[in-house]
């Protein structure tokens, strides 16, 4: 009768125990990494209609200039910036490898051979005297041990340094990614600003020779009358102007030439280009597909995520941090004054030891370091959202400028074509004396001022396809 009463509370104390573990197992389970932000159910700036076409692994092919493919070909192999990713994700695999180590028990062995000597002479031998002795001992101690530590991981505290390390390895590698991409828009970009400065610069230098062809009839003009000093002085300034619309350009050309340097991994004394190709070059044809694909592509998303996932893995670790840690530890092997009984049954050692540890007071660094994750996972979770809306704005800033440059590339051809017959009217009618020097300038910088923004719009195009690969994460497949 006097055992009932417990009989009747052990099912309680089971229930109540079997509660308090579930709530241990929740506060030790990581938290999600959803970032709670609705995706809308297609792209704004693209049709329904349009068929879905991704960028290719190799999209800068698509331009068609093999100048481009071989300087892209140079980066992917010897850029320092990828390099050093690359090295990067060597570091993470390791830091796997070091956390992964706290899985498993640790062994160590031990060998230990000692010899002293010890003894003690008679005072009549030290005199000298006959009948003197000495007494000398020696001793010896051999000994071969084996000690291994087992931490038994009842929190998944080690657990959790391990998946936090295996997060920590997948966002060093879209990381790469990151870079990777990047520095491939990079080249592209720079190599298309040496074509547009090559085809600017060979624009400056027609519009020149034009100007000086007018200054020319002019100075005839002049010599016979029908011209003023004023007119002269005026297309003189054309000339000087366009004269000096050169160097920059010559600037620019260089300067771009010698950023590729960098980004192929040479100096740029080496860096020899043929160009000309800016006018033939294609537009490679992509669309979208839904915005969560834009996303899952995206290398820096993924970063974003998998850091987050790393911050709550530490969250566990910490918070197992607070708990008992129980460890086991062993020490086996022989011991032996003789060396040729080191390996008998009678030399035979060993000790067991199990060992729990909670602690009691850390002066709050403990629960310090708790708070520390959980605020760092906040960081994240908000670098997260962040990154998630960045990409789409990225991806719908870049569909809608290909657009709308493709389409001022067309408007501004045409213009310059009738700025050109334009022009070609008013030297005629020039040379004929049927209008002034007025009507000659206005349509000269008409002409030569569409002519350099035909060629500022192309390169806007160009690049805004680039971005647009970019933003869709170009062909990246990992690494």
């Amino acid at each position: 009768m006097a055992r009932s009463p417990l009989r009747r509370a052990a099912p309680a104390a089971a229930a109540l125990l079997l509660g308090g573990c579930s709530t241990l197992g929740n506060w030790l389970t990581p938290p999600g990494t959803s970032s709670g932000i609705p995706l809308p159910g297609r792209m704004a700036a693209v049709d329904a209609a349009e068929p879905i076409q991704w960028p290719d692994p190799h999209w800068w092919r698509g331009f068609g200039s093999a100048e481009l493919d071989g300087l892209m070909a140079e980066a992917m192999a010897a850029n320092n910036d990828i390099a050093a990713a690359v090295a990067r994700i060597r570091q993470a695999d390791a830091q796997i490898r070091i956390a992964g180590a706290t899985l498993l028990p640790t062994l160590d062995l031990t060998t230990r051979a000692t010899r002293s000597q010890s003894g003690s002479a008679s005072s009549a031998s030290i005199a000298g005297f006959g009948g003197g002795g000495s007494r000398i001992r020696v001793s010896s101690n051999d000994q071969l041990t084996f000690s291994a530590s087992y931490e038994i991981d009842f929190w998944g505290k080690n657990r959790g340094q391990v998946e936090a390390a295996q997060q920590s390895a997948s966002a060093t590698r879209f990381d790469a990614g990151t870079v990777t991409l990047t520095t491939q828009a990079s080249v592209a970009n720079t190599y298309f600003a040496v074509l547009s400065a090559q085809e600017t610069l060979e624009i400056q230098r027609q519009n020149l020779v034009i100007a000086q062809r007018v200054l020319r009839v002019i100075r005839q003009r002049v010599a016979v009358g029908t011209a003023t000093g004023l007119d002269l002085a005026q297309q003189e300034t054309v000339v000087a102007q366009q004269q000096a619309q050169i160097p920059p350009l010559v600037q620019e050309l260089e300067q771009n030439r010698n950023s590729l340097g960098t980004l192929v991994a040479r100096p740029p004394e080496t860096v020899r280009l043929e160009g000309g190709v800016f006018n033939r070059l294609a537009v490679p044809k992509v669309t979208p597909g839904l915005p969560a694909e834009v996303l899952a592509r995206r290398p820096d998303v993924l970063n974003a995520e998998a850091a987050l996932a790393a911050a709550n893995a530490n969250i566990v670790v910490a918070r197992a941090q607070l708990l008992p840690s129980v460890t086991l530890t062993g020490t086996g092997g022989f011991s032996s004054l003789a060396l040729e009984n080191l390996l008998r049954p009678g030399s035979v050692i060993f000790n067991i030891a199990g060992g729990l540890v909670q602690p009691i007071f850390r002066g709050g660094a403990l629960r310090g370091q708790v708070e520390l994750n959980e605020g760092r996972a906040q960081e994240l979770l908000a670098l997260y959202r962040n990154a998630i809306l960045n990409a789409l704005v990225d991806a719908e800033n870049a569909l809608v400028a290909l657009r709308q440059t493709t389409e001022q590339e067309a408007l501004q051809s045409n213009a310059v074509r009738m700025a050109e017959r334009a022009y070609n009217i008013s030297e005629a009618q020039l040379e004929a004396g049927t209008i002034d020097q007025v009507t000659l300038l206005n349509t000269q910088q008409t002409l030569f001022s569409a002519r350099v923004t035909l060629a500022d719009a192309r390169l806007a195009r160009l690049q805004a396809a680039v971005a647009l690969f970019r933003a869709l994460g170009g062909g990246w497949t990992g690494i």
